[in-house]
C-alpha cells in the first residue's frame, strides 16, 4: 500500500503570503508532483495547519486544490485552523459525536485513524476525555491500526517545540491508551513541527513530516523560540505492508541540475582512471 503524507500547508486568503513564502504556489506543485508521480496512492492525508488564519477564503482556496486529484484526499485540522469554519466550507467531512473531526476508515486491513488534537485559541495540542474515548473505541476493534494527528504527543527533546505538543495535563492519558494498545498501532505519524523528525515511543515507530511552507530547525538548548527559515519543503510517499513501514521524503521543489549515474561499480570509477 502506498499512501502520501502532507502536513502544514498553512493556505492563506489567495494572494497573501506566509512567512515570505506564497503558500498556494508550494502546495499546488506538491499536489502536481504527487499526481504525475503518485497517481497509484491510496490516500493523500493532510495532517492539519490546512490554513494559516483559518479563514474562509483560504479553505475554499482547499476545496478548489484538491478537487480533481487523482486519489482520495482525508483532511485534519490543527492549531491554526478554525474547526466550525473548516466545519462550515466542508460540512460533508466527518465528525464525532462530539463536533471534533475524528474520523477513521479501514485500509486493506488497516484502520487509519485521524484525530482533531486542537484546542481553543491555542497552539499546544489537546486531546480530551471525550476524545480518548473515541479513540479507544476505534482501536478496541482495530486489529491492526495507524495513528495520524497534527500535534506531536510525545516529547522531542525540543525545549521550546514541546511546549506546543501536547499538553502535560493530556499526555498521561494519550500516552497510557497506546501503550495499551502498542500491539496493533502499526505507526503514528504526524505534522505540526514542520521538519522529519522520527524514533520509537511505547514500542511504537512514529514519523513527522516536514511542511510544504518554511521548514524548523531543530535546536535542542532554545527554549523560547521556534527556528525557522525558507528551506526545500518536502511531502512523503509511505510504502506500508501490514506492520512494515517505508517513508520516503519527496525535495518537489527542486528545480536544479538532476544527474543519473549507472549502479555497476564501473560507472563509480573516478574519471582518471575510467578504462584502466
Amino acid at each position: 500500500m502506498k499512501f502520501i503524507h502532507i502536513s502544514d500547508i498553512h493556505l492563506t486568503i489567495p494572494g497573501e503570503e506566509m512567512g515570505g513564502l506564497d503558500p498556494h504556489a508550494r502546495f499546488a506543485r506538491a499536489l502536481k508532483d504527487i499526481a504525475d508521480n503518485h497517481a497509484d496512492a491510496e490516500r493523500i492525508i493532510i495532517t492539519g495547519d490546512l490554513t494559516h488564519w483559518g479563514e474562509v477564503e483560504a479553505y475554499q482556496a482547499l476545496q478548489t486544490a484538491i478537487q480533481d486529484l487523482p486519489c482520495p484526499v482525508r483532511l485534519m485540522i490543527g492549531n491554526h485552523d478554525h474547526r466550525d469554519t473548516f466545519r462550515q466550507v466542508f460540512p460533508k467531512h466527518p465528525v464525532d459525536a462530539n463536533g471534533f473531526v475524528n474520523h477513521a476508515e479501514t485500509i486493506d486491513g488497516c484502520r487509519f485513524i485521524y484525530l482533531d488534537s486542537t484546542g481553543d485559541k491555542t497552539h499546544a495540542g489537546h486531546f480530551c476525555a471525550a476524545r480518548l474515548d473515541w479513540l479507544e473505541a476505534e482501536l478496541n476493534t482495530a486489529p491492526h491500526a495507524r495513528i495520524f494527528m497534527h500535534h506531536n504527543p510525545m516529547l522531542l527533546g525540543l525545549p521550546a517545540v514541546d511546549q506546543i505538543g501536547l499538553v502535560a495535563q493530556d499526555r498521561p492519558g494519550f500516552h497510557a491508551l497506546i501503550d495499551r494498545f502498542s500491539d496493533r498501532i502499526d505507526f503514528i505519524h504526524f505534522g505540526h513541527v514542520h521538519a522529519h523528525i522520527s524514533g520509537r515511543f511505547k514500542g511504537i515507530p512514529f514519523a513527522s513530516v516536514p511542511s510544504t511552507g518554511n521548514q524548523s530547525i531543530p535546536d535542542l538548548q532554545e527554549e523560547v523560540f521556534l527556528k525557522g527559515a525558507a528551506m526545500d519543503p518536502g511531502y512523503f510517499v509511505v510504502l506500508a505492508e501490514g506492520r512494515d513501514t517505508i517513508i520516503h521524503q519527496v525535495p518537489f521543489s527542486w528545480n536544479g541540475q538532476v544527474n543519473l549515474s549507472g549502479v555497476s561499480w564501473e560507472d563509480w570509477k573516478k574519471p582518471s582512471l575510467a578504462g584502466a
